[in-house]
């Protein structure tokens, strides 16, 4: 595969120049109003700005998912970053059904009220609190089966586990909330509300560091619930799950009262719970239980007293990451326990020989057709899948672009491709033409589910890629080899980090040298360096991380441990080299330093910025493409309980900072910062829960968000005229109109009608030259787009005056014939508007009444050229080179 910027490319040619130039004055009462302010510009100015989904479609992860009683078709699946999607043709197809609606894309629970399928609670926030789990924004409602959505409270649980829906009664619910998992807070527990959301009650509360995180209620006495409380708390270095908070309680009231449910579990320090009711006879309850003597217990006398039943520890490995039992509802002897495997015992739980194969392992989440225990839904790492024949076959997880990125690079190829790590996945590379639900070109490019991925600029076939544990490999596209070049090849998998020679973060930075693409630095607690692609490596810093030895132990007490390089700390996991000065490296580190060299490594300094505070992850830095002197740092705090967003600025190397986030959210921290390459000072953010913009270097941000779904944004890059982003549950978006965000001045918003420059534009098949104008008002009279040839010649023209045509024509032909945006009218709306011309001549003239099976009277393609458009709005007309 050639490298090349435009190879096969048919190029539009675009000449920068401005025709005439509008003479109109900004109207009276517009003088006066603030369209522009230091806050930024008005939403108008953005509005016809739009994101698309290149995919790829494979499922993420995913620990929700329900059925809806008596309709087999129909099931909801919660992604944990993607937000709530829909399968009405029993998961052949999903669709998003919380767009628009969730203000967080992280879902735990899903309920579907069982005496009216129209009602639907989802909790949010992710209760599997893996390593780069989100947090959610409370409980969401829908009356009419997904089409609308409205948030009902609990907005601080941060972390849903389960909710349970009064099989009667929609309006009767309880939700079992884990609240906070980076510090201690009050909402948490067992609540209820009575009146469908609208106020609710803390039935259930043990205390400020533990909370609720299974229910089961008794499908014959809906009175009698089981609550399963943990205590689990994680911080920057470590994970500890299980506490003298965790326990399981039951009540025979609706909740009213509570006891706790000791008599033959675990008596000493528990962790994790699941529990399940056997709806065929409910004194028949199961628990699984993260202990040292744990393992699935059973009672069969509705709690009163329970016996340990099996003690495998598959059933319980990683107990905080999964921990779940489910009772069949139509055979009192089964029972299912998800963990890495889907387990299955048909001996009251005694064993779990039979082990049923899924799409994806690591199961969270299932949903048995009450009326049929043959028919399932199973919500796994992979997505959510769905079986009727008990588990033996499913539908699959390719129709659903729900994948997590840790973050996102680009190549140098025509049309560029878009690269990403996908969590508990391969990595990827897709092309940046692709479509969301089409799988189309897409391959591994080695490395593995965490790391960073670095293309040569010089030869796109050639990739590094990286994983835990230190894994780094360097991928040939041409043969499909990928080779190990791992900087210290040692598996350290189910060790403390202490037992590492050399600390390498989950996710550590992998970066080629702007400067000369045979130089490659790989980040550990030291920084590395290879000349020879990986061949060799040596260390060009000392250890620039605070060395914390007491924040280098082994993870996941104080029942299980768990040490898979997710909790390894005190590592460099953001670095970059300056594009002006080679040699000049900024490096920042998980435990909150920043250093910067500037002979290559020979010598170091610190440049942490003053008062950040310990533990500050320094996400992502950004050395500005305009001036050598001048960063951006993308800094959060989230596992210090602090959601804040934080981003600082130098423009001395990094002697002193300047924090620039106002405008963003209070709880949107920041991951990833970058600065516009053609306009100085235009900045963009991504952050937990979307994209910011800045127009003046920082001082001021707005949102970008546009109509792109809720879902955190992991790390963004700005490729030509597109900005490439990453996301935590919703795969890789394009923002492709750029040239707009680099044009838009206050001049251009107090001008009463504006033509932006389109972007590049290259004929490689279905594309469209996008033309944005703005109008201060909307017009009285129809405007016109015309679209000219360089000789100036009129070889197309289109009006916003609703057309005669009986569209019989149009529909034949499809939306690509019609200017490539469905409409033959130009949109003259006051504000924004965006037309798509298709880049073709006028059609021919059809013989009425004639069927054309071979032929098209469809106008012919632009040849490559420069050609102009000119907007008409009454008797001013503004002209542009495309």
């Amino acid at each position: 595969m050639k490298s090349t910027r435009r190879s096969g490319a048919l190029c539009l040619g675009l000449a920068l120049s401005l025709g005439a130039v509008s003479a109109w004055a900004p109207p009276a009462a517009a003088a006066g109003e603030s369209k522009t302010s230091t806050h930024g510009y008005d939403e108008k100015f953005l509005s016809a700005l739009s994101w698309r989904c290149i995919g790829p479609p494979r499922g993420g992860r995913a620990t929700a998912c329900a059925g809806v009683p008596g309709d087999p078709m129909t099931y909801y699946m919660g992604a944990t970053g993607g937000g709530v999607w829909k399968t009405a043709n029993a998961g052949l197809t999903w669709q998003p059904v919380s767009d628009g609606f969730f203000k967080t894309g992280s879902v735990g629970a899903i309920a579907v009220a069982k005496s009216d399928p129209n009602v639907v609670y989802v909790g949010m926030g992710e209760a599997c609190v893996r390593g780069n789990f989100s947090h959610g924004d409370g409980v969401y409602k829908t009356i009419d089966a997904g089409k609308t959505w409205r948030n009902i409270g609990l907005d601080d649980t941060r972390q849903i586990g389960c909710i349970r829906v009064h099989p009667a009664n929609p309006d009767l619910v309880y939700v079992a909330a884990l609240g906070h998992i980076f510090g201690a807070n009050e909402q948490r527990g067992v609540f209820r509300s009575q009146d469908g959301g609208a106020t609710w009650e803390n039935v259930l509360y043990v205390n400020d560091e533990t909370g609720a995180v299974d229910l089961a209620m008794d499908p014959v006495n809906p009175r009698v619930l089981y609550a399963a409380f943990w205590q689990v708390n994680r911080t920057p270095w470590a994970l500890e799950s299980g506490g003298p908070g965790s326990g399981l309680y039951k009540s025979t009231d609706g909740g009213d009262t509570w006891n706790e449910l000791t008599s033959g579990l675990p008596k000493g320090i528990k962790g994790k719970i699941g529990v399940t009711v056997s709806p065929v006879n409910p004194d028949r309850v199961w628990a699984i239980i993260e202990a040292d003597d744990g393992g699935v217990f059973r009672s069969d006398d509705a709690g009163e007293t329970w016996r340990r039943v099996n003690s495998d520890r598959s059933l319980r490995q990683r107990a905080w990451y999964y921990t779940h039992i489910y009772a069949d509802p139509q055979d009192v002897e089964t029972v299912y326990v998800l963990n890495v495997s889907f387990h299955k015992s048909t001996d009251g739980g005694k064993s779990f020989d039979t082990r049923l194969r899924v799409p994806h392992g690591d199961n969270h989440d299932l949903w048995i057709n009450p009326d049929n225990n043959l028919n399932m839904v199973e919500a796994n790492d992979g997505g959510a899948n769905v079986s009727f024949d008990g588990g033996k076959s499913w539908t699959r997880q390719d129709t659903l672009p729900t994948a997590q990125f840790y973050h996102v690079t680009t190549d140098n190829q025509f049309p560029y491709r878009v690269y990403g790590a996908q969590q508990d996945n391969s990595t990827i590379s897709v092309s940046s033409q692709a479509a969301q639900f089409r799988t189309g070109d897409m391959y591994s490019v080695g490395g593995g589910e965490s790391g960073y991925i670095a293309v040569r600029s010089d030869d796109a076939n050639i990739v590094y890629a990286g994983s835990y544990d230190g894994h780094l490999t360097r991928y040939d596209h041409r043969h499909r080899l990928s080779r190990n070049i791992t900087v210290w090849p040692d598996n350290p998998m189910g060790a403390g980090v202490e037992s590492m020679k050399y600390r390498f973060q989950w996710t550590f930075p992998i970066v080629i040298s702007p400067h000369d693409p045979n130089v490659l630095y790989v980040g550990g607690n030291l920084l590395f360096k290879s000349t020879n692609e990986g061949h060799s490596w040596e260390a060009i810093s000392p250890d620039l991380t605070t060395d914390d030895k007491s924040k280098q132990q082994s993870s996941g007490g104080p029942i299980t441990q768990d040490n898979t390089s997710v909790e390894y700390y005190c590592t460099i996991f953001a670095m970059v080299e300056s594009p002006h000065e080679p040699g000049v490296i900024w490096v920042g580190t998980d435990d909150g330093l920043v250093h910067i060299t500037k002979d290559g490594g020979q010598t170091w300094s610190e440049i942490t910025p003053v008062g950040l505070g310990e533990w500050s992850l320094i996400s992502q830095i950004e050395a500005s493409p305009h001036d050598p002197a001048t960063a951006y740092l993308a800094v959060n705090r989230y596992k210090m309980d602090d959601f804040r967003p934080y981003i600082f600025k130098t423009n001395n190397y990094g002697k002193t900072w300047k924090q620039i986030n106002s405008g963003i959210d209070d709880d949107a921290f920041v991951r990833a910062v970058r600065e516009d390459p053609d306009r100085r000072g235009l900045l963009y953010a991504g952050t937990e829960t979307g994209v910011y913009v800045s127009f003046d270097d920082g001082e001021h941000w707005q949102s970008l968000q546009l109509k792109l779904p809720a879902t955190p944004i992991t790390d963004l890059v700005v490729k030509d005229d597109d900005l490439v982003v990453a996301t935590q549950g919703r795969s890789f978006w394009i923002l492709s109109d750029l040239a707009v965000l680099r044009q838009l001045t206050e001049d251009v918003t107090l001008a009463e009608a504006h033509v932006f420059t389109p972007a590049r534009t290259y004929r490689v098949g279905r594309d469209t030259v996008d033309v944005h104008y703005y109008l201060a008002t909307e017009p009285e009279a129809p405007i016109t787009l015309d679209f000219l040839d360089s000789n100036g010649e009129i070889i197309r023209s289109f009006t916003s005056k609703e057309s005669s045509s009986s569209g019989e024509d149009d529909e034949a032909a499809g939306p690509w014939r019609r200017g490539g945006g469905g409409s033959r009218n130009a949109p003259a709306e006051a504000g924004m508007n965006r037309f798509r011309w298709d880049m073709r001549y006028a059609d021919a003239e059809k013989v009425p009444g004639a069927v054309m099976w071979g032929g098209s009277v469809r106008g012919p393609q632009a040849v490559p050229g420069a050609y102009q458009v000119r907007l008409t709005v009454g008797a001013q007309s503004t002209g542009l080179w495309i």
